[in-house]
């Protein structure tokens, strides 16, 4: 099955941009509250570069598996050699999960983490194909962000607008969902999943001096993104470019506050 969409942020820095920005030690707190333990076998939906599947690895050791898949051939082959080549119980697999998962057994949790904000029109079709894969009162959780990228004080009011304009049109055209944190429980629920459990934290928390890696995921954000909508633009002062310095200008300024909640949600399938 080809990509309907466009992925919205592919570019020849995703897997890196992936990878940097992944706070190991925030996985392996999201991972206990999701109930990974040493000897489950694992899959992890959506996987990208691989790092995260690196860390889940570590957290179902001894004797736990895990794999990883994605439909990026270029994010896979980034997975293979950098988090899987010589090691056992972690594999790695390109798949579009938008089709049944086939061949694979169940598993006993599936983790799903920043992959549904993508994929906005097939999100319950993409749940329902996860679920299949899963063992009966096995655990499917489902992490993502809410109100994403639209979130900054004090952002001028002019740039605030292009935001929203921006993200309507990544709705449309690139299929992504900055909404769908809010959606995840009606998800499970709508399933039928028992014992479902919500929780939400700050995934984006930035005030102060940025560092680095925000920095950077930030601003490759904003760029990609407005290439994707250069015809918004027309109005703003200076047109696409200006706007990209302006908002680089405010991310970097110390006073800047900028959040994303991200929401937990995870139950166990029905016998």
């Amino acid at each position: 099955m080809t990509q309907s969409h466009s992925y919205l942020m592919e570019n020849d820095e995703e897997a890196f941009r992936l990878d940097i920005k992944t706070d190991p030690e925030a996985v392996r707190e999201q991972a206990r509250w999701c109930g990974l333990s040493p000897g489950m076998r694992v899959l992890d939906a959506g996987c990208g570069p691989g790092r995260v599947t690196s860390v889940l690895h570590e957290v179902t050791q001894p004797n736990g598996s895990i794999l990883g898949v994605d439909y990026s051939t270029a994010r896979i082959e980034y997975a293979i050699k950098n988090f899987g080549t010589g090691k056992t119980g972690i594999d790695f697999r390109i798949h579009d999960l938008r089709n049944p998962l086939k061949d694979v057994g169940l598993f006993d949790l599936i983790w799903v983490r920043f992959v549904l904000e993508y994929n906005r029109t097939e999100a319950v079709k993409i749940v329902h194909n996860l679920s299949d894969c899963l063992k009966p009162d096995g655990c499917l959780c489902l992490l993502d962000l809410d109100y994403n990228c639209l979130s900054h004080y004090e952002l001028p009011q002019k740039m605030e607008k292009i935001l929203l304009q921006a993200m309507s049109v990544a709705e449309l055209a690139n299929n992504f969902d900055p909404y769908v944190g809010r959606k995840l429980y009606s998800y499970l629920y709508d399933l039928g999943y028992k014992n479902i459990r919500m929780d939400m934290k700050a995934h984006h928390l930035i005030y102060g001096k940025v560092k680095e890696p925000d920095l950077f995921n930030w601003t490759k954000k904003m760029e990609v993104g407005s290439q994707r909508a250069s015809n918004i633009f027309e109005g703003y002062p200076g047109g696409q470019k200006k706007f990209f310095a302006d908002f680089t200008k405010f991310f970097n300024d110390p006073r800047r506050f900028t959040y994303t909640p991200l929401i937990l949600c995870k139950g166990l399938k029905p016998s």
